[in-house]
């Protein structure tokens, strides 16, 4: 059976479910693969690095040197959205339909990213703008359909987790 270390996934390299020694190997020959990108590119090379779990992160990969800046990206709120509007659509101030994205932003874990691309569905604001409530709607059910008793899915697997 093949170990999570050994499936060349950066993400199973870093979890601290491995087998301790061989844990330690990859996570060092890791940690040299990016102290040789810093040394070979020069100082005017900017590298990207994301992930979901930052707390499942070892802290010698997070320390000053490697990672200098740590950007947090949420989900999208109403400013951004209105952001988005202007930049995408120009509509600037008011909207029909502000007051009710706002209100399903408010409610509903969607990105900027999938906010944008409903607003480049189409050039008619209209029409964007719409196609952008029908997605939050949809949305909004998937969330709601995650949660059980309270508490979503992905917190129940966590804790299924820990336990074992």
């Amino acid at each position: 059976m093949e170990s999570p270390c050994d499936s060349g996934q950066i993400s199973a390299i870093l979890h601290y479910s491995c087998n301790a020694s061989k844990h330690m190997t990859v996570r060092s020959g890791l940690l040299n693969f990016i102290d040789g990108l810093w040394s070979s590119c020069g100082d005017e090379r900017i590298i990207v690095f994301t992930t979901n779990h930052r707390e499942r992160l070892h802290p010698a990969l997070l320390r000053p040197g490697r990672v200098d800046t740590h950007i947090h990206m949420s989900y999208c709120t109403p400013r951004g959205f209105r952001v988005l509007a202007s930049n995408y659509l120009g509509v600037n101030g008011n909207h029909r339909l502000f007051g009710e994205i706002e209100g399903l932003i408010e409610d509903t874990e969607v990105t900027p990213a999938q906010v944008a691309g409903e607003l480049m569905a189409s050039e008619d604001s209209d029409t964007a703008l719409e196609g952008l409530v029908k997605l939050l709607k949809r949305k909004k059910v998937e969330d709601d359909e995650l949660f059980d008793g309270g508490v979503r899915k992905g917190e129940i697997h966590k804790g299924k987790e820990a336990e074992s």
